[in-house]
């Protein structure tokens, strides 16, 4: 069975053609390297406005059946940083060890890590994860939660997905 993840990248510029998109290389590349899993990418560039974030969430989770959906972008404190907002919107459930655990390993590299809103939640059988935007900080924020990303696509009846086994992933042992 081949799982479907979506990635959304999140940025005015990028769309209108004055800066290239860089977040959704960097996802695509990390989720290559530690999913084993088959699996293929719907990929949506959009920018900076709470309803097209909303809106292609929605078309992700409800209509392409995207079991994980990353996006890059939007995540600070500036006017236009709506992914979280948006995210939120949308979501079930928030889950907020996601966007804490984030931030902290951020933290250790940048100061201004603290500034970030990123968040994680659920929508239907789907987890959402807002990354930040730098194609860098987008691998150490997946290295530090995607050991917990098979559970908790397990947790909301999404489909298996395996990963690499230096990555860590966590399930609980079977009774």
């Amino acid at each position: 069975m081949t799982v479907r993840c979506g990635l959304i990248a999140v940025s005015d510029r990028a769309t209108a053609g004055i800066y290239e998109d860089r977040g959704t290389p960097a996802m695509r590349e990390y989720l290559a390297r530690v999913i084993t899993t088959p699996f293929e990418v719907v990929e949506r560039l959009i920018p900076d406005e709470a309803e097209a974030i909303s809106a292609s969430i929605i078309e992700l989770a409800d209509v392409e059946g995207c079991c994980l959906i990353l996006t890059t972008g939007g995540t600070g404190p500036a006017p236009r940083d709506v992914t979280p907002d948006a995210t939120e919107a949308v979501v079930d459930r928030v889950i907020p060890g996601f966007g804490e655990l984030m931030r902290r390993i951020s933290h250790a590299i940048i100061p201004t890590a603290i500034l970030s809103r990123q968040l994680a939640g659920t929508r239907g059988s789907s987890l959402i994860i807002n990354l930040p935007g730098n194609p860098k900080a987008i691998a150490e924020c997946l290295d530090a939660v995607m050991p917990a990303v098979p559970d908790c696509i397990d947790l909301i009846n999404g489909p298996r997905i395996d990963l690499i086994d230096s990555v860590g992933a966590w399930r609980p042992p079977q009774s």
